[in-house]
């Protein structure tokens, strides 16, 4: 699978929105602590976007809700 960074362009900021990301590859990217916000996520791939799942939106919104990296969400400052 392969890492995206959450990009997104303007209003609405939305995590469920593949055009909300940009690919950047096999790596996870640097996500400094503390985690509040959304940094990136891995899945699989799409023509350069990142399919979003039922679980990957699941496991999004736990992240987010509990300010913790997960194995497939990176969150950042």
């Amino acid at each position: 699978m392969s890492w995206y960074a959450f990009t997104p362009a303007g209003l609405p900021k939305n995590p469920c929105d593949p055009n909300s990301y940009t690919l950047i590859g096999n790596t996870p990217p640097s996500c400094p602590n503390p985690n509040n916000f959304l940094c990136a996520i891995q899945a699989n791939d799409n023509l350069g976007a990142p399919i979003i799942t039922f679980p990957l939106q699941c496991e999004i919104a736990i992240a987010l809700q509990n300010r913790t990296d997960t194995v497939n969400v990176l969150l950042k400052p």
